[in-house]
């Protein structure tokens, strides 16, 4: 901006040959005035209160004693938070600020703020006597505030103290209509003149100011008026803010239709007044006065609770404010997130949290008491992609428990905001899989079982103690189930209890409990795991993340990352810190392969037969024992995830029994009966644009054959030949004929295993659908298709099998 003709500088213009002028001629009034020019300023600014000697006390106290230097903490900044595109869905504030350079802020905004606050701002030093006393006579004529009476530099030292008070007391005083608090503004406001350029301070104010509706700054305040930025305010928009700065509350169009009209009052003063001091014409300011109001009223909402993906953000507000890499105390911590204006660009993807809603939506419905949680985790770095649950987060009217809404972190632990989960049931018995596998297992390895499981022997915790449980029995399918045998292979596709506790007890407990536990799986309450027999049934509760971070591990073959949620931090300034990912190598990677080959036999084979996602997956269901939660954790090399059901009331009190669910009556609710479907169709909604990648092989060498008394030919995983190396350590063949022969690469006729037989894909695409065959239509099929561990159970008969 340029000068004016008289000498007069405008907005933006800091070409005065010397800046000492202005503050001396500030100085030299009150020199030459003494303490009378002081008192004659409060007198005309202020009602008398007092004799003259206590004026002069007063303002001699308050000009030389108080320091002349004013204290300028930062700035109380909107901090936000990004997904992994950098797009915003959350933040964070106690004021709604994002500061802005000079350049930033259009020009009209410039001149209007000055013309209404301060006409003489570039020719005083801080204290302009004349054009205080104008504007009391000004405002005392109109019988309202016309006029400011105070300086542009001491409107931005009153606000400095605000901004600095840490008490009531501290706030009330820099507010206080009192003589030492207008000559501590004053002497405040010299020392501001001598420190900074008419610019600087003309910018710290537009920073700093409330202009109403939650907006502090004129950037915050562009944006929640108008739905822009400083630097594209028209004149309309610039008068408008000028006008609210004076009297934010007063004017503040959030407030009803009374305020609205106060507000264009003051729009259209600030357009006169602009006219008067010929910085806009007067045409265009009656132009202006002509046009609407206009405004566009943009919500600044503020924490999770009103975030797209509030479960998402709570996690990350958690991890700030408990983790010691923000801050020595929570306090700093704290403040860091709410006051320091930090972007935080997180590892949320839309795709991947979109898939995680719309799955669970379609199954459970909010007002249901039965609460379903998902998370999904990248394999090989721990990235969770999203965060999701059945219920909305929020409190509930009258602050109900039960309700639509929950404060929870529904799929988190308690650290990040969650409650105390939900025992993980038969998702656990992969732990035992690793561990037996770790320790030279083979696929066909097994034991004949009995109808009924007594651990009362061989089970000793990881300080050594004994942990047996004579006064327990446990049974294959909720007391009624039939022994027999079984290898580990098909021990874990039936997800067969006893064969499980008999597993453990022969390849040690706290050998899987240290296997679990170099996954990432510990307790969502933060409690020590509980080491006991029933450790492989998932007797312990757990939350979704750590869960799924757990099986992620196998996809990433063996290799385990502590969940994140953070890719990177920026602070105000610009400095940039990325976090890198977390990771170990928890399991031997031939282990893991050979975790995955057994487990991807859950989709063919096994509990959710039938309900694959057209690529490698692997995955185990969970029910608990009288089905008081249900889940289902499952991954591919690409992406992983967990699925919790229970009741929110609670799970031991509210089974899964003769229930209604997303609209749907269920007579008991297995991992395969919801958690699962949830789980398939978020994961082919997550994973339909990305390429399949399909899973290591298994080294057949290693891992294949083995001996289980009794188990017929039909029910061994792989041709024993295998074990005599005649065909490859790499194990392809088998790989493929385990699945089928979808990858093209098994063997067909004579050298493929009944139990593997190959259906074309419309009978594979039916079977998908096929949830409830009929016995007649079972039958029809040819006999040699035909196995009693193929065929699909109805309903009924399902709901007994407890740890599926």
């Amino acid at each position: 901006m340029t000068s004016r003709s008289d000498g007069r500088r405008m907005p933006g213009d800091d070409s005065s040959p010397s800046r000492e002028h202005p503050v001396l001629v500030g100085v030299a009034v009150l020199g030459a005035a003494g303490v009378a020019g002081g008192v004659l300023v409060a007198a005309l600014a202020l009602p008398v209160v007092g004799g003259a000697g206590v004026y002069t006390r007063d303002v001699a106290h308050g000009l030389f004693e108080v320091p002349a230097m004013l204290r300028e903490a930062p700035l109380p900044e909107r901090s936000r938070l990004l997904d992994k595109d950098g797009r915003q869905f959350a933040q964070f504030y106690v004021q709604n600020r994002q500061s802005v350079a000079l350049g930033k802020i259009a020009p009209d905004m410039l001149k209007a703020i000055v013309a209404i606050e301060d006409a003489r701002f570039y020719e005083h030093g801080g204290l302009d006597l004349r054009g205080t006393l104008r504007a009391i006579i000004t405002n005392t004529r109109a019988g309202s505030i016309q006029q400011g009476g105070s300086s542009l530099t001491q409107q931005l030292v009153k606000n400095i103290l605000l901004q600095n008070a840490r008490s009531d007391n501290e706030r009330d005083q820099a507010r206080a209509p009192s003589i030492r608090r207008k000559m501590q503004e004053l002497r405040y406001a010299i020392s501001l003149e001598r420190k900074y350029t008419k610019d600087q301070i003309l910018l710290r104010y537009l920073n700093i100011a409330y202009f109403g509706g939650g907006a502090f700054g004129v950037q915050a305040a562009a944006h929640r008026f108008f739905g822009t930025s400083a630097d594209k305010l028209t004149l309309e928009q610039a008068a408008t803010l000028a006008g609210a700065v004076r009297t934010p509350y007063f004017t503040d169009p959030t407030l009803g239709g009374e305020h609205r009209d106060r507000l264009l009052e003051r729009r259209d003063l600030v357009l006169d007044r602009m006219a008067q001091l010929k910085m806009i014409a007067q045409v265009r300011a009656d132009a202006a006065k002509a046009t609407p109001l206009a405004l566009h009223l943009r919500p600044e909402p503020g924490g999770c609770s009103e975030s797209d993906h509030p479960f998402f953000c709570l996690y990350v507000q958690k991890e700030v404010i408990g983790n010691l890499a923000f801050g020595r105390t929570r306090a700093e911590r704290e403040r860091r997130l709410f006051r320091d204006g930090i972007t935080i660009r997180t590892t949320l993807d839309r795709t991947a949290q979109e898939a995680a809603d719309k799955a669970i939506a379609a199954h459970v419905h909010p007002k249901d008491d039965q609460v379903a949680a998902e998370a999904m985790i990248e394999p090989g770095t721990g990235r969770i992609r999203a965060l999701a649950a059945s219920k909305r987060y929020g409190a509930n009217p009258g602050e109900r428990k039960d309700g639509p809404s929950t404060t929870y972190n529904l799929p988190a632990d308690m650290a990040h905001g969650g409650g105390q989960g939900f025992q993980a049931g038969s998702t656990f018995k992969v732990f035992t899989l690793a561990t037996a596998l770790a320790k030279g297992w083979r696929f066909d390895q097994g034991f004949d079982t009995p109808g009924s499981f007594v651990p009362s022997s061989g089970y000793k915790d990881c300080s050594g103690t004994r942990v047996n449980a004579p006064g327990t029995v446990v049974h294959n399918a909720g007391g009624e189930g039939k022994g027999g045998p079984y290898s580990l292979a098909t021990g874990t596709w039936q997800s067969v209890n006893i064969f499980y506790m008999m597993l453990e007890r022969d390849v040690g407990l706290c050998d899987v409990v240290r296997t679990a536990r170099s996954v990432g799986i510990a307790r969502a309450d933060g409690q020590p795991l509980k080491e006991v027999p029933t450790f492989t049934l998932g007797v312990n509760e757990m939350d979704p993340v750590t869960v799924a971070a757990g099986f992620a591990t196998f996809g990433a073959r063996g290799r385990y990352c502590r969940p994140m949620a953070i890719l990177e931090v920026v602070e105000r300034h610009g400095r940039r810190t990325g976090v890198a990912p977390s990771c170990t190598q928890a399991v031997e990677q031939d282990v893991a392969d050979a975790v995955n080959y057994i487990l991807t036999g859950v989709f063919t084979k096994g509990t959710m037969k039938g309900q694959g996602i057209g690529r490698d997956a692997a995955g185990k269901t969970g029910t608990n024992n009288g089905y008081t939660s249900a889940w289902f954790a499952g991954y591919t090399p690409d992406l992983a995830a967990a699925v919790s059901l229970g009741d929110i009331r609670g799970a031991y009190k509210y089974p899964l029994t003769d229930v209604e669910i997303g609209g749907q009556h269920y007579g008991g609710v297995q991992g395969a009966t919801l958690p699962g479907p949830i789980w398939v169709r978020s994961m082919e909604l997550a994973l339909q644009h990305l390429p399949a990648t399909p899973f290591h092989h298994p080294d057949t060498g290693r891992f294949g054959g083995g001996t289980t008394p009794g188990l017929k030919p039909e029910d061994q995983l792989a041709d024993p030949r295998a074990a005599d190396g005649e065909r490859g350590r790499d194990g392809r063949e088998d790989w493929d004929e385990a699945r089928g022969g979808e990858r093209g690469g098994g063997r067909s006729g004579e050298g493929r295993l009944r139990r593997h037989w190959h259906r074309p894909a419309d009978q594979r695409l039916w079977d998908r659908f096929w949830t409830h065959p009929e016995e007649d239509l079972w039958l029809s099929w040819p006999a040699h298709h035909r196995s009693r561990r193929h065929r699909y159970r109805p309903a009924w008969e399902r709901t007994w099998h407890h740890h599926r």
